[in-house]
């Protein structure tokens, strides 16, 4: 399948693994890009430019395709030493970042002066026009659906990706929600030229996680995530769990008054101790409403595959019977 972003991203299925915190290390990243799709190294959970350099080329053993990195902008009291890690990502060899959070802006004359392409996740449609006027390449357009920040908008992919299409000149992936070749043929129709998957990757054989989660992901329905942290307008929505349940009662007696700090043993350092050591308890952690359609644990080829091969059964099958006036039979259980 050709679409605008396997010709950009010189990869043979229009399917990205987003970055995720503790998830995106190399033997993920290199195994959606064995496999057709485009892995992505998750920039910030090497904790020094060094670290990722290590990770880059660890990468670069596993894989000869292309691959990319996430760079996640964070507030600037915060801020990590981002042009050291632009150099580790130049100098490691990467041409695609995914970048995130705030506007990359600041840092675009960098990464383009290193020929790098940058897809930039953008939760709402101002957003993406803003990322595309900044010289941008492509956007992921992030749903309301989606695990992690889904913006303050509330807009789910239905009203987004076909908002997006009418407004943008440059591709665009659909993020949010997206599972299997359903997702990958609705992502199509609107306007989007591939989507970004996130949830659906950490239950892949060779996500690089405890398997704790593996088994919770495949557990839970799509009406087990939460919505956190609303009050502070950096709502992000995780999977339920009980500190998740705690940290929602604290955000009940707080109300508007509610302060990071109230919240912060939910929230800080959770990620080590849920995706490395499997306590699922540990806090809130990401995970989009697409855990509903999560019934097993493939491998990452088995997963693209499968996508690509009922992708095209739906297109060519039940999509083109409706043109040919036949009444196509109901589609088959997607896994």
């Amino acid at each position: 399948m050709k679409t605008a972003i396997t010709e950009m991203f010189g990869i043979e299925h229009p399917i990205i693994q987003g970055g995720m915190h503790y998830v995106g290390f190399a033997e993920l990243a290199s195994a959606v890009s064995n496999a057709g799709g485009l892995g992505i190294i998750t920039g910030l959970t090497q904790r020094t430019p060094e670290l990722l350099a290590k990770e880059i080329a660890r990468c670069h053993d596993m894989t000869d395709k292309p691959f990319g990195v996430n760079l996640t902008f964070l507030p600037t009291f915060a801020a990590p030493p981002y042009p050291e890690y632009i150099a580790a990502i130049r100098e490691g060899g990467i041409r695609i970042v995914e970048t995130a959070g705030r506007s990359p802006e600041q840092y675009m004359p960098a990464l383009k002066a290193a020929d790098i392409k940058v897809i930039h996740k953008c939760t709402s449609v101002r957003h993406s026009l803003k990322a595309e006027q900044i010289g941008c390449d492509a956007v992921s357009v992030d749903g309301f659906e989606c695990g992690g920040h889904p913006g303050e908008d509330d807009m789910p992919n239905m009203i987004l990706l076909p908002r997006a299409a009418e407004e943008l000149k440059i591709p665009f992936v659909a993020s949010g929600g997206m599972a299997d070749a359903r997702s990958l043929v609705a992502a199509l129709a609107m306007g989007a030229a591939g989507i970004n998957m996130g949830t659906r990757f950490i239950a892949t054989k060779e996500a690089p996680v405890h398997d704790n989660v593996k088994k919770a992901l495949v557990a839970a329905s799509e009406l087990d995530t939460r919505l956190v942290m609303r009050a502070l307008r950096n709502t992000e929505r995780v999977l339920k769990n009980k500190a998740v349940d705690r940290l929602m009662e604290i955000e009940r007696e707080k109300g508007a008054g509610l302060k990071i700090a109230d919240i912060h043993e939910e929230v800080a350092g959770v990620y080590p101790k849920v995706m490395i050591d499997g306590e699922m308890d540990a806090g809130a952690w990401s995970c989009g409403m697409v855990v509903g359609l999560i019934k097993d644990v493939p491998t990452v080829k088995e997963l693209i595959d499968r996508i690509m091969t009922d992708a095209e059964r739906i297109i060519r099958g039940r999509l083109v019977g409706f043109l040919d006036g036949a009444v196509p039979a109901q589609p088959e259980k997607v896994a």
